[in-house]
């Protein structure tokens, strides 16, 4: 923590400077964030806080660095939806398949100092702005600080367990008293406490965003204050690995011993949800245009039209301009070869497991992956040719955040893509599960917030589970299915101690799925993907590829014909599309078909040839993600009667470091200057590191 905590009228000095750098008045246009705005050029606290206009600007300026990288390039995987597909030796394969240790670069280390470095801002912040006379304003920016505070805990708690306790800034702290340099641990639930409370008094403060005139959920209102206290109650009263602090004794994943806090963190959060409900301003984005409620949320989301997207989403960080924009998702996409999107690989893949566990009628897959990569076709004189190819079950990626989607960004690594955080979907969810926890079971109220979440994704129909632990479980489901890439799931996991019995699953559906047995004996091998040229253009709202999945033996040896000679192609398109006709599907003479093995690697002698024949050049063309899976065979008869080694291995295979008790946290790193037990040697290690 050297970086943080040093001589303490420097850093004040450099704290405040920073944040007011950051930011300045909001407003309330949505064209340019408020963290890009130009700098104010004081370095003194006491300055600053002489009146309400610059104190604002100084709180604005807290809202920088809450989401560092770490937290999606590192933690947005191994969650059994996200998986890493980097080389096997990689920190982000490794921490993926919770495989760390506190001496290799297997960890994560950037966001404890990102978020005492926010704690330190927020802590002059609400010193400073204690001294001030009372007003509505002064209390709202207090309740603002407050929020963000809590919200730095929470991130730090969920990922490193106890962690130092710091509610005051420096420069009222003794310099002489070794614990305000050196910090040790200290009660997660101490500090749980603390901000829980925190949250409540902000949630009384803090205006509701009609009130507020920001007219963006970029910055906190009252809403989005409820929601975050939500959360924080329910991981306060959850389930994570505890130890008995400054002790090497080994730890067990457990709720806090108090269940009469337990049921009242409960009650918080049920509380804090009902409030959003029953106040009305908030609601699930619907479809529009054509496009289903999910599609039109995250389409609009990500081009940046945030009045469309403003009774869902209730709070997400500003990204966008020179100074601020940040790097997020941008390795986490359907992948991308040259063109208007650049060169781009995912990082990340969908598990087929999660895919394939979506109902048929559920909107949300397609939005969420994407079973196609952009292609550089061939080049023209009337321009170059790029198509969306189709992928196999190990090539599937990430969908939300496609750069195709997104705002022209100013340069490759910057996206301008904001970071959801809290959304109306999370708010329902959570009342399902504080309704279903009180009350020993669903209550009518619980049932219509599952139902709703379901009802916009297109499965209203589907039944409600009666019992307590059953509807626990639909609802760690439906979080699986709504949530993907918002990087909190693996947490999420961890907090209703479901985690070791979803990895667990996990890697069976996987073994399963490669061998097609169990509830994957009907699972397609073979898919017709018609052929599609993609568009190049910023904002094209291209979803998702057409398909069928081709199961009848006579089909199967039709398409498994793949002529290697370009005079045969025209007649096996013919052939092509009359099973296409069979299937009830509209065609033209125009559309062009073709065959991928699902189970064979994406770079398979027939995925080439099929994709050569109706025109991919040379048809065996790599993929725009990282190739440790998809160059590979993922079926187990496809790979010489054995399963994939990074699906059944124990020294790569699916979450092949996690351990039940230990690896639920993160150590901290330990190995040179810049990592906490380092910069402070009153830090206590994580009991099994």
């Amino acid at each position: 923590m050297k970086n943080i905590f040093i001589q303490h009228r420097f850093l004040k000095k450099t704290l405040v400077m920073s944040s007011m750098v950051l930011a300045v008045l909001a407003t309330n246009s949505c064209n340019e964030d408020f963290l890009d705005q130009p700098a104010y050029n004081t370095a003194d606290s006491d300055l600053v806080f002489q009146d309400l206009q610059t104190a604002e600007m100084f709180v604005l300026g807290c809202y920088r660095g809450l989401v560092p990288t770490e937290m999606f390039y590192q933690l947005g995987a191994g969650d059994t939806v996200n998986h890493s597909v980097e080389a096997l030796n990689n920190s982000k394969y490794n921490v993926c398949n919770y495989n760390y240790d506190a001496y290799t670069p297997f960890t994560v280390t950037g966001i404890y100092s990102a978020m005492y470095a926010v704690i330190e801002r927020t802590n002059i912040a609400v010193y400073q702005l204690g001294k001030m006379p009372a007003s509505e304003k002064r209390d709202a920016l207090i309740g603002e600080a407050k929020s963000i505070r809590a919200f730095c805990y929470y991130n730090l708690i969920r990922i490193y367990g106890d962690v130092p306790s710091v509610f005051e800034p420096l420069e009222t702290l003794d310099p002489n008293d070794e614990n305000t340099f050196y910090p040790k641990r200290a009660s997660r639930d101490e500090i749980y406490d603390r901000i829980v409370g925190d949250l409540q008094e902000a949630s009384v403060t803090v205006p509701t965003l009609a009130a507020s005139g920001f007219g963006t959920t970029e910055r906190l209102s009252k809403e989005g204050v409820n929601a975050l206290l939500a959360r924080i109650a329910l991981y306060a009263a959850g389930y994570s690995l505890r130890w008995e602090l400054n002790t090497s004794n080994p730890g067990v994943v457990s709720r806090r011993s108090d269940n009469t806090r337990v049921r009242e963190l409960y009650q918080i959060a049920d509380n804090a949800c009902a409030a959003i409900i029953n106040g009305g301003t908030k609601s699930l984005v619907q479809s529009q245009g054509g496009k289903s409620g999910f599609e039109t949320l995250w389409f609009n989301f990500d081009r940046r039209n945030f009045g469309a997207v403003n009774s869902e989403m209730l709070w997400h960080v500003a990204s966008l301009g020179q100074n601020t924009n940040s790097a997020f998702q941008v390795y986490a996409h359907p992948g991308y070869k040259n063109g208007v999107f650049g060169s781009r690989s995912s990082q990340q893949m969908i598990l087929p497991s999660y895919y394939l566990s979506f109902n048929q009628n559920d909107t949300r897959r397609d939005v969420t992956c994407t079973s196609y990569s952009v292609y550089f076709l061939e080049a023209g004189a009337a321009g170059d040719t790029f198509v969306d190819v189709g992928t196999t079950y190990s090539a599937i990626m990430p969908g939300k955040f496609r750069l195709s989607w997104c705002v022209e960004p100013q340069a490759a690594a910057d996206r301008n893509l904001n970071i959801p955080l809290l959304r109306y979907a999370d708010v329902l969810l959570m009342y399902a599960e504080t309704q279903n926890y009180l009350n020993n079971g669903p209550t009518a109220a619980a049932n219509a917030a599952l139902t709703a979440i379901r009802t916009r994704a297109g499965i209203g129909s589907l039944p409600l589970p009666s019992g307590q632990t059953e509807f626990l479980k639909a609802i760690v489901q439906e979080r699986k299915w709504e949530f993907a890439g918002e990087f909190m799931l693996r947490t999420d996991l961890i907090r209703t101690n479901s985690l070791t019995t979803e990895i667990e699953a996990t890697r069976q559906d996987m073994k399963d799925l490669t061998r097609r047995v169990g509830k994957y004996a009907n699972v397609a091998t073979y898919r017709l993907y018609k052929f599609h040229k993609n568009s190049q253009v910023y904002g094209d709202p291209f979803l998702a590829l057409p398909y069928i999945d081709i199961t009848d033996p006579t089909e199967i040896a039709t398409i498994k014909n793949v002529p290697t000679s370009s005079a045969n192609y025209a007649a096996y398109q013919t052939a092509l599309r009359a099973i296409v006709a069979a299937h009830g599907q509209p065609i033209s003479t125009d559309d062009k078909w073709y065959p991928t093995q699902m189970f064979e690697a994406y770079t398979s002698t027939f995925n080439g040839n099929a994709r050569k024949a109706v025109g991919f050049g040379a048809g065996f063309n790599v993929l725009g993600m990282g190739n440790n899976m998809y160059s590979k065979p993922f079926g187990y008869a496809e790979n010489g009667n054995a399963y994939p080694g990074w699906v059944e291995s124990a020294n790569d295979g699916l979450f092949f470091g996690f351990q039940t008790n230990k690896t639920e946290l993160l150590p901290f790193a330990a190995a040179s200057a810049g990592h906490p037990m380092i910069d402070n040697p009153n830090l206590t290690q994580l009991p099994g590191y």
